[in-house]
């Protein structure tokens, strides 16, 4: 299986559309770091209209790395799916397209085995495109920026809330945050991949993937309760921003922040949980539908 997941990068580095994702993650990483270093003032002043009167900080001192990093990741890793989707989508419809993939199922290789390393060749373009994010909207931040305590505004009921992490608490967060969207988008990945088994190109698989993300997200924040409590809690796009939960440390009575703490550690392990089953049941789904595919290309 080595060998065939050396092959499966190997395609996949050389198909061009690989690096749009790069590319496009830079560029708007760029115009982010760009824009707030040229008139940060007026975005701080912004987000801080509705606590102006109870807080009180150098609005400037507060845009450092930590902060560019979270304020990207907000907008970023909403879009990343698209990006996810232009190469997972490839990898059945793709061979189709291509005429190879009656020449691959003739090899001495299992329907099964093929599902699992092309998976897991999708798995890892998406591991190295979250590096590549932490490369760009994380450390050259961090250069650009420098690093203090990191200011987090989250809207809790119909407040707003300001939490202050120290610069020493805030690195292993960005660890985990990654590592959490690493399996939220991993699922995405492998939606794309069942999509495009019953595809003869990628582009149906690509726009299917796309669609289903858009109207799962539009469901996941409809505020009614009988889809609360019955649609959203079975919706992978309900928790795609649980990395966020990192970030909101827990506080004493007081309102002082806990250093090191996480304020719902069980929601995030609720949400991994979720996110992971969805993992299991679509690839389990992508193996067992191939496996009855008829290859006629």
């Amino acid at each position: 299986m080595l060998t065939l997941l050396q092959i499966e990068l190997y395609k996949i580095s050389r198909r061009p559309r690989t690096y749009i994702a790069f590319v496009a993650i830079a560029a708007i990483v760029f115009i982010f770091q760009f824009a707030f270093k040229v008139d940060g003032q007026s975005y701080m002043e912004f987000i801080l209209q509705d606590v102006n009167d109870t807080f009180e900080m150098d609005k400037m001192q507060a845009i450092n790395g930590y902060f560019m990093c979270y304020i990207i990741l907000n907008t970023l890793l909403i879009q990343v799916p698209i990006l996810v989707a232009l190469i997972a989508a490839d990898s059945i419809s793709g061979e189709a397209n291509m005429g190879t993939l009656r020449l691959l199922i003739s090899k001495p290789v299992s329907r099964t085995q093929l599902i699992l390393v092309k998976f897991l060749a999708s798995t890892i373009f998406v591991l190295f495109l979250l590096i590549w994010m932490a490369v760009t909207a994380l450390l050259l931040s961090m250069i650009i920026f420098g690093v203090d305590d990191m200011l987090i505004v989250r809207t809790k009921g119909e407040e707003a809330q300001i939490l202050l992490i120290t610069k020493d608490d805030v690195l292993w967060r960005y660890m985990a945050a990654f590592a959490y969207a690493t399996v939220a988008l991993t699922v995405i990945a492998a939606l794309s991949m069942f999509l495009s088994i019953f595809a003869e190109n990628s582009i149906g698989p690509i726009i299917a993937t796309v669609c289903i993300v858009l109207v799962c997200t539009i469901i996941s924040n409809i505020n009614v309760p009988i889809i609360e409590k019955n649609v959203k809690p079975f919706l992978f796009t309900s928790y795609l921003v649980g990395w966020k939960g990192f970030f909101y440390i827990g506080t004493t009575d007081d309102g002082q922040t806990i250093k090191g703490t996480i304020e719902n550690w069980a929601a995030i392990r609720k949400s991994l949980f979720i996110l992971l089953a969805h993992i299991v049941i679509l690839v389990s789904a992508s193996v067992i539908a191939f496996k009855r595919k008829d290859i006629l290309s």
